[in-house]
């Protein structure tokens, strides 16, 4: 899939903080793709997010070329544990997108959560026999 997205400067910026297990998601799922970027579609608000190595960014289905928001410049150094949240900035690129944060907070981790687990195997694992050193 290709997609060519554009945007003016933000509207807004603001400091905010992700749950780690949403960033560590985050950061799983790009970490098993074989492409730069992973596409993650938010289907219960018609969203797609793009997750790439420096921000995740999220595209309304309306208007799949426009920018809505930008979550970028993730301070992951500055956390002790890979159990803390992470803070980052948010950019806003529509007067629409103002009012999206608390939603998107709440539906992207849902919509991971279902890709990871397509990619889950659920069947128990083989053990293969190898002979080992004779004594």
């Amino acid at each position: 899939m290709e997609l060519t997205l554009y945007r003016e400067a933000p509207i807004l910026r603001e400091t905010r903080h992700l749950p780690a297990e949403v960033y560590n998601l985050a950061r799983l799922l790009l970490a098993h793709s074989d492409k730069p970027c992973v596409f993650v579609p938010i289907r219960s608000m018609q969203y797609l997010a793009v997750i790439d190595h420096e921000e995740i960014v999220f595209v309304d289905r309306e208007r799949p070329s426009l920018v809505q928001i930008a979550w970028q410049s993730f301070r992951r150094r500055e956390r002790n544990a890979l159990d803390e949240r992470v803070e980052f900035e948010a950019a806003y690129y529509t007067p629409e997108s103002l009012g999206i944060m608390a939603r998107l907070m709440s539906e992207f981790p849902p919509a991971m959560q279902a890709m990871a687990d397509k990619d889950r195997i659920e069947e128990p694992a083989a053990v293969l026999p190898f002979p080992g050193r004779q004594g």
